[in-house]
């Protein structure tokens, strides 16, 4: 896979999982039939699956090549986990071949990011060896968002945080002495400027990667579908704070729309990324050949 290019830096897209996934009237509480109806020119057939009514989505990680590190952004559900979500327990899945296609070994990476703790964006932290949860990136360095390890860690004492991720995927890491927690202000590698953008989690962030005047927003959560483009009130049931994670999108659209900057998020079906324009008083999202 070839990548994209920011100035001297390569990114690459390594998938987990595809296809249709959430209904909208789960992922949007905010949805109505008429939604369907009113951007139906654009939603079908790239980003919903009519005969399921499903929206198609992703899972995906990020790989971030600059000339001195290899940098892996969000890992994930991973395999071998137990999860209530009957289509994300125990999966069997060949992300670390897929991780290999893209010419990287779990030797090479040097940085794991997350944008935030939820179970999808976690998962091949680690992987089982013996009976026992071991980091997947043995010479890396992961950095995990403070706001969220501290606000997952107290709810982690009265019951697994994160549906046993934070256990499996999260609590291993920090024994193994691997993890660093950052803050919003903060530059990674030289090449990686973290965005703060709470809501979606407490301590949810956006990675910007900036090279020879070029740039990208590695996006998480900001935005699950591309829907929230186009209708930016919309706040997933998966949100911690709707009202905050409203805020914070409305400002990445804002602050991004029009500019050439690559919004890369985690979850956008193909071609998964793209940029913001500004139509009027709202947005549409452009997709990146």
């Amino acid at each position: 896979m070839p990548g994209r290019k920011i100035g001297d830096i390569t990114v690459r897209r390594v998938e987990e999982v595809g296809g249709p996934s959430f209904t909208p009237e789960f992922l949007y509480p905010d949805w109505t039939p008429e939604h369907l109806e009113k951007h139906r020119h654009w939603l079908v057939p790239g980003c919903y699956h009519e005969r399921t009514g499903r929206f198609l989505m992703g899972i995906q990680s990020w790989v971030v090549e600059t000339k001195h590190h290899t940098i892996l952004i969000d890992t994930g559900i991973g395999n071998q986990k137990s999860r209530s979500r009957p289509t994300w327990n125990m999966l069997d899945l060949p992300w670390l071949a897929r991780l290999g296609e893209v010419g990287v070994t779990p030797e090479q990476v040097d940085y794991v990011l997350c944008t935030h703790l939820h179970v999808d964006h976690v998962g091949w932290n680690t992987r089982l060896e013996d009976g026992r949860w071991v980091p997947t990136f043995p010479n890396a360095r992961y950095l995990f968002p403070k706001g969220d390890y501290e606000h997952w860690e107290r709810e982690n004492r009265t019951s697994p945080a994160n549906d046993g991720s934070f256990n499996d995927s999260v609590l291993p890491i920090m024994a193994a002495g691997k993890a660093e927690l950052f803050g919003d202000a903060h530059v990674i590698a030289d090449a990686i400027q973290v965005v703060a953008s709470p809501g979606h989690s407490p301590g949810h962030v956006c990675f910007k990667v900036e090279s020879k005047g070029e740039s990208a927003l590695i996006a998480g959560d900001i935005m699950h579908h591309v829907m929230q483009v186009y209708e930016p009130d919309f706040s997933t049931s998966f949100c911690a704070d709707r009202d905050l994670a409203r805020v914070s999108r409305k400002r990445i659209l804002a602050e991004y729309a029009g500019t050439p900057t690559l919004v890369m998020p985690c979850h956008f079906p193909a071609p998964y990324c793209g940029r913001v324009v500004s139509d009027g008083q709202n947005y549409r999202f452009v997709f990146a050949d």
